[in-house]
């Protein structure tokens, strides 16, 4: 493939060893892929609406999914929904520790749940083995927006020191019960207050980290605040599964999410296009041309790499790079490289549909050669 696949040693990102644990089939931590996931938004007791919702995700490529279980009526939806995915659901739970149990009992992969919030320690024990008989994992979700009322008096505003200290407490009940399966998160909507908690946490304890910005915000700045958090704790090597908070389209989040593992070289998936911003040397509308391309190759999941430039004086450079590229010239027509490698003319007339063709026929051959080799 690509030269933007090979490792060299100023673009490798060293991880942080954690412990693996499993959300059903999906390994989290250790040396698995870091995992990509969203959230439901549909009523959950609607189980038509959510399955349907689900499967979006999946085709987007949601690794996991999460589905919220605030009453008993959706924990009783949870269970046709849970046997309709093809991905592991994550119930979230809150406060009630029955919900907890009934999700586990259900087919829920894993329990977002905090343990110190759901009452006695009988209680906890209930959700515990629950867990442990039902082949669950845990998350404990801290949020810098719903702290404990204590660490709140302690610390006197949400801080780094909190949100940690919320999560070894959390974690301590669990291994106190002797259950080692769960993953922590440390969200916060300031990007800042987010990396300095997730940064803090990697330093005492060596499970897996769910990293998110939570409550980023809409679709563009939401994923610009997310890209600067996530970004800056997964180029450090943090992080094992994540998910995009924005308020959009949850298929959005993935889409993103895929997109900020993409650009660091932890993820491969779909068509990364290499595309130059135009200006009044272009020899095509590049803007225009990218936009449907980008819908039209939305179907490509191989890992394959697209140039896209206006012009020679960046175009042939960055073709060297790429998979397949087209480099604007003059007289309504371009080159076509093909691994690097100049390969033919093309018209402007027609460019997009060819394009087109050469992806869909190169990540055929990449599938193919795959299957051979399996």
């Amino acid at each position: 493939m690509s030269d933007h696949t090979l490792v060299r040693p100023w673009r490798h990102i060293e991880r942080r060893t954690s412990r693996k644990i499993r959300v059903g089939a999906v390994e989290v931590g250790g040396d698995a892929p870091i995992s990509v996931q969203s959230m439901t938004n549909t009523p959950t007791t609607d189980a038509r609406a959510t399955i349907d919702q689900i499967r979006q995700l999946e085709e987007a490529g949601a690794d996991i999914v999460r589905v919220s279980c605030p009453d008993e009526e959706s924990t009783a939806a949870f269970r046709t929904i849970a046997k309709a995915a093809k991905v592991p659901l994550v119930a979230d739970i809150h406060f009630h520790y029955r919900r907890g149990i009934e999700a586990a009992e259900a087919g829920a992969a894993c329990l977002r749940i905090n343990p110190g919030n759901i009452g006695s320690p009988d209680r906890v024990r209930e959700v515990v083995q629950a867990a442990k008989d039902n082949g669950c994992s845990m998350r404990i979700g801290v949020n810098a927006g719903s702290l404990e009322k204590e660490l709140l008096e302690k610390y006197g505003e949400p801080c780094p020191d909190a949100m940690v200290e919320s999560a070894l407490n959390h974690a301590r009940i669990l291994q106190d019960h002797d259950f080692h399966e769960f993953k922590i998160s440390v969200k916060a909507s300031d990007p800042f207050l987010t990396v300095a908690a997730y940064q803090q946490l990697a330093e005492v304890i060596d499970c897996p980290l769910h990293l998110g910005v939570t409550e980023a915000g809409p679709l563009r700045t939401g994923t610009i605040k997310s890209s600067i958090g996530l970004g800056m704790l997964l180029w450090s090597g943090i992080g094992d599964t994540i998910r995009v908070s924005l308020a959009a389209d949850p298929v959005e989040e993935i889409k993103v999410g895929f997109d900020i593992l993409k650009s660091l070289g932890l993820r491969h998936r779909g068509v990364n296009i290499i595309a130059c911003p135009s200006c009044a040397r272009q020899g095509f509308n590049v803007i225009e041309t990218v936009g449907i391309l980008e819908e039209r190759l939305a179907h490509v999941t191989t890992p394959l790499s697209l140039s896209i430039i206006g012009c020679v004086v960046n175009g042939p450079g960055e073709a060297l790079y790429t998979d397949i590229g087209f480099t604007g010239g003059g007289k309504g027509s371009g080159m076509i490289y093909l691994n690097g490698k100049i390969a033919h003319k093309q018209a402007n007339d027609g460019m997009i549909d060819h394009i087109v063709e050469l992806v869909e026929r190169k990540a055929a051959e990449f599938e193919a050669a795959q299957a051979a080799a399996e």
